[in-house]
């Protein structure tokens, strides 16, 4: 009996479904698709792959994939990739939606922060403690929502009992106890992914120096705080600038950011050749003469180019 979700799956792509006869009888009717999966098991499979992330293991099996395109086999005159391509030409096209094949659960959040799926623990946000949330759970990913907000994301777990942690879920809870966060999961887990990085590390260290150990390590949560509404460029930029000037500020990590973020969505132009001449009082007298309504003029901003372009044509 086919499950409703492979009804569901059938029916979006718009095709048929045959089975094999059962037992001895219809033991010859699958016999050709099992060989070529042990050929490949054992071509590019043996040893087991050693890889980090499901992401890693498909990116290597697309490589094997495309070499596998040059292949002919045996009594062919045409390559595997080659008669692919023939066949596809004669495939009925894809629907313009792609079929959601993962399954929708509704775990409760515990205590810890954590939810339970299929027996792996996963982090939310600290504020829905206590709540039930939506859980898409694919076959690589799993999306964590708040009625139609995406709150959290995670590479699946395969393996029973693992936990995964983010940082950033921890972190209002550390700003009341800044004691945890040196020993915490999700700092480790942080440090080991990369998104905890040197930056962060030069300004925790100028901040405990300066301020003390809850201090300053609230200082840090501030500043791990702006990932939430600025790009992680931009912040890690804004940590360099303050550590360099020598402020454990979160203002001012902030106001760099902020800086950064603005160079890097609109950056000066590279060419000289249309920059303001020098801020001289001549060239102030020139311009307000030929523009009297305008008002003053910063020489260090884009838009001082802008309205210097136009009004030396008014």
């Amino acid at each position: 009996m086919e499950s409703e979700r492979w009804t569901l799956f059938r029916s979006h792509y718009g095709f048929d479904a045959f089975y094999c006869m059962p037992g001895e009888d219809g033991a010859h009717e699958k016999g050709g698709v099992e060989q070529e999966g042990g050929r490949f098991r054992r071509a590019h499979l043996v040893p087991v792959p050693d890889v980090a992330s499901l992401e890693e293991l498909n990116a290597r099996l697309t490589t094997i994939d495309e070499a596998g395109d040059q292949r002919m086999l045996r009594g062919k005159l045409t390559t595997v990739g080659f008669n692919s391509r023939i066949e596809q030409d004669e495939l009925a096209p894809l629907p313009a939606e792609e079929f959601e094949c993962g399954i929708t659960l509704t775990p409760k959040v515990e205590r810890t922060r954590r939810i339970t799926v299929r027996q792996c623990y996963y982090s939310v946000p600290v504020r829905f403690i206590g709540q039930r949330v939506r859980v898409l759970l694919r076959g690589n990913e799993l999306l964590v929502f708040n009625k139609r907000e995406l709150v959290a994301r995670h590479s699946r777990l395969t393996r029973r009992g693992a936990y995964r942690d983010v940082l950033d879920h921890y972190l209002e809870i550390r700003l009341v106890k800044p004691g945890a966060m040196r020993g915490s999961t999700a700092l480790a887990a942080a440090r080991a992914e990369g998104t905890f990085t040197a930056a962060h590390e030069a300004f925790w260290a100028a901040a405990l120096k300066a301020h003390g150990d809850a201090a300053g390590t609230r200082a840090l949560i501030e500043v791990l705080l702006l990932h939430r509404r600025l790009p992680a460029e931009a912040v890690q930029a804004g940590i360099a600038a303050a550590v360099k000037s020598g402020s454990t500020s979160p203002e001012v990590v902030a106001i760099e950011a902020r800086k950064a973020e603005a160079a890097a969505r609109d950056p000066e132009p590279e060419d000289d050749a249309n920059d303001p001449p020098p801020w001289t009082e001549e060239n102030v007298g020139r311009v307000l003469s030929r523009c009297p309504n305008d008002g003053p003029l910063s020489p260090r901003t884009g838009a001082y180019r802008r309205r210097w372009t136009a009004m030396t044509s008014c």
